[in-house]
């Protein structure tokens, strides 16, 4: 298919009209100035209850007291295995706690996924472990980084340095697949709940903003995708929308069939066709 042909407005019609509830990201850009609680309320699945901003963060068991170690230990491993059996359409999400805790049955279906996500985890650390699954063979990584280092007080060139170090390390070692920046997400500001309230409310979500634009920038310099989430989540003051999170700074499981959402629909118009 043309790049024309892709871009037209009776193709994207088409698309969305075709896979359903993937024409739900779409639609949040075009609402997003809007209330949009009881649209999703009347359309979400049935396990994601429309007022699950009350819902506790996913629980971890036993993992969640692991030690960084651990945690790099466990995702080893497990990169291990997944190169060892090589699983068809492998697709890795590598960030913090936002993938980490991104539930399984949520991610789109037509593809194997390897999650490397670690709680806490900032870019510095995430640069350090890519080699974790540099035998595996995937033909997507989806990253999200950098929430963190903001919150423990990281300039913003430091974050867009690693950033740009991930990308290239990323292209050197899997030169034939697709890489994929993701934007990092606002947070709730003054209605957050999260037990770091304080240091989010130092983080002018405008400074976010303006990062995801130099992260944009840099994609396109680098050679790499872009995908731009950011306005699927903020409402009108630019704050995450309370109804996407459990705390204001992680999401809920209606925020991530958002974000489930738009991957799926992202990977259908940008990549599966190129």
């Amino acid at each position: 298919m043309s790049t024309s042909a892709k871009t037209s407005p009776t193709w994207a019609i088409l698309s969305l009209i075709t896979n359903g509830v993937l024409f739900l990201a779409v639609i949040l850009l075009i609402w997003r100035q809007q209330d949009v609680t009881a649209f999703l309320a009347n359309i979400l699945p049935n396990h994601v209850n429309a007022n699950a901003s009350s819902q506790p963060t996913p629980e971890l068991g036993n993992r969640h007291k692991l030690s960084y170690q651990q945690w790099v230990d466990i995702l080893k491993q497990e990169a291990k295995v997944v190169a060892e059996k090589r699983p068809t359409h492998l697709t890795i999400l590598a960030g913090d706690s936002l993938s980490l805790w991104f539930p399984p049955e949520l991610l789109p279906e037509n593809r194997n996924w390897l999650n490397q996500g670690i709680s806490g985890e900032n870019s510095t650390g995430l640069l350090k472990r890519l080699e974790l699954f540099d035998r595996t063979q995937p033909e997507t990584i989806f990253v999200m980084i950098g929430i963190n280092d903001l919150i423990q007080g990281y300039d913003d060139e430091i974050i867009l340095n690693n950033h740009r170090q991930i990308m290239r390390y990323l292209r050197k070692v899997h030169p034939q697949i697709q890489i994929v920046i993701q934007s990092i997400l606002p947070h709730a500001g003054e209605e957050a709940t999260w037990e770091g309230r304080e240091k989010l409310l130092n983080i002018p979500n405008s400074r976010i903003l303006k990062l995801n634009q130099q992260l944009k920038t840099l994609a396109t310099k680098e050679g790499v995708k872009y995908l731009n989430l950011h306005p699927l989540f903020v409402n009108n003051q630019g704050n995450l929308r309370p109804e996407f999170s459990t705390d204001g700074l992680h999401l809920n499981p209606q925020g991530y069939l958002v974000w489930s959402s738009a991957l799926q629909l992202y990977s259908q118009m940008e990549l599966e066709d190129q």
